[in-house]
This record gives C-alpha cells, sequence and structure tokens, in this order.
C-alpha cells in the first residue's frame, strides 16, 4: 500500500485573500459597466429614433408622473396634442425622406418654444404631445393658437419646391383623478374640434377619437 496523501491545506484550498479581493473587484467593475447599459437601453427604449424626443411609452411615463404631481400638490398642468395637417399627402408626394425633414423641422420648431421644463413627446406618425407644468387650460388654449400660428410658417425645400403642412392643436387640463390614456383622449378631443372649426365645420363631440 502506498503511503496515505496529504490534504491539501486551507491555503492550497482557497486563493490568497489578495486574489480574492482583485478578483471581487474585477466583479464589480463588469457589474457596474453592465447596469450603466441597462440604464442606456432603457432610456433609448423611451426615445423616438428619429427626432430624439420622447416616444409614446415614455411621453405617458412622464405623463403619469405629472398626474401624481397635480394629485399630491394641486399643480396645474396642461396637455397640447398637436396634429399635422395633409401630412399624409407629403408622404405620398414628396417622398418619405421630405416627410421625415419636415417632422424634424417641426420638432426643433416645438422645443424652441416651450420651456426647459415642459415635456414634448411623438405620439404617433405625425402627432405629439406637450406637457405644460403649471399651465392652466386657459393659458394651454393660449399657448396652443400661438403654436399653430409657428408651426404654420415651418417649410423644408424639397428640389425647387417649399413643402409646409399647418397643425391643429387641443388642449386639456390634467385632472388628478384621471389615468395618462384619459388626458391625451381629451386633449385629443379638443384637437380634432379645432381641426373642425379651422375648416368652418360645426362643433362635433369625438367619442375617444385617436385620428
Amino acid at each position: 500500500m502506498g503511503l496515505p496523501q496529504a490534504k491539501p491545506s486551507v491555503r492550497e484550498e482557497f486563493p490568497p485573500e489578495a486574489s480574492l479581493m482583485a478578483e471581487v473587484e474585477r466583479l464589480k467593475r463588469e457589474l457596474a459597466v453592465a447596469r450603466a447599459r441597462i440604464g442606456e437601453l432603457e432610456a433609448r427604449a423611451d426615445v423616438d429614433p428619429l427626432l430624439d424626443i420622447l416616444n409614446r411609452r415614455g411621453f405617458e411615463r412622464e405623463l403619469k408622473r405629472a398626474l401624481a404631481h397635480a394629485k399630491r400638490y394641486g399643480t396645474p398642468a396642461s396637455l397640447m396634442f398637436v396634429d399635422l395637417d395633409s401630412f399624409k399627402a407629403v408622404n405620398d408626394r414628396h417622398g418619405h425622406g421630405t416627410g421625415d425633414a419636415l417632422l424634424k423641422a417641426v420638432t426643433r420648431e416645438i422645443t424652441r418654444h416651450v420651456r426647459a421644463s415642459d415635456v414634448v413627446g411623438r405620439l404617433g406618425g405625425d402627432e405629439f404631445g406637450v406637457l405644460l407644468w403649471r399651465v392652466d387650460e386657459a393659458q394651454a388654449v393660449t399657448k396652443a393658437r400661438e403654436l399653430e400660428g409657428l408651426l404654420a410658417r415651418v417649410s423644408v425645400m424639397h428640389g425647387q419646391l417649399n413643402v409646409q403642412v399647418g397643425a391643429s392643436v387641443g388642449a386639456a387640463l390634467l385632472r388628478a383623478d384621471a389615468t395618462p390614456a384619459e388626458i391625451i383622449t381629451a386633449a385629443d378631443r379638443a384637437m380634432y374640434a379645432r381641426k373642425d372649426e379651422r375648416r368652418g365645420l360645426p362643433s362635433v363631440d369625438y367619442p375617444g377619437s385617436t385620428n
């Protein structure tokens, strides 16, 4: 029989303390990088890739936060719903490249004329939402009319043609007891009523219209 093998010492079974700490530090660095990457991806998931503003998901998150703030503190806030007029015709006649350029120009104009505390998002193809902090409904309607005038002057060149569209803007006050979807619907209805008003049509109640 051979001699019994000696059991490895504790020092041989486990790496030295310095090696363990180095491994811990390495894993911490990798975890920090992974968390930063996750945060970056989550943030990008809320941003419209064409216009670099919030998409509907991100905008509804901000709207939900505003409603919670209004409920807790009674701070007024309003939502403007912006819908571009005849935008489909721009894509059909001049191509999606021109349509995209026009959307970018509209986005620049909207963001240029709101405060840093306000929130701008793209709700759909040619629909935008603007969350106005500390603004009541009457003030929001005034702001909506100003924005219509500004957007009527926005244009892009397509060859030798100057392409532009108008916009209809509705406004609704954030009610503390409402959901984000209900507020968007209220502003959407106001936008459609405004669109009819600009066309000289009689006022119609639009139950939950979504264009």
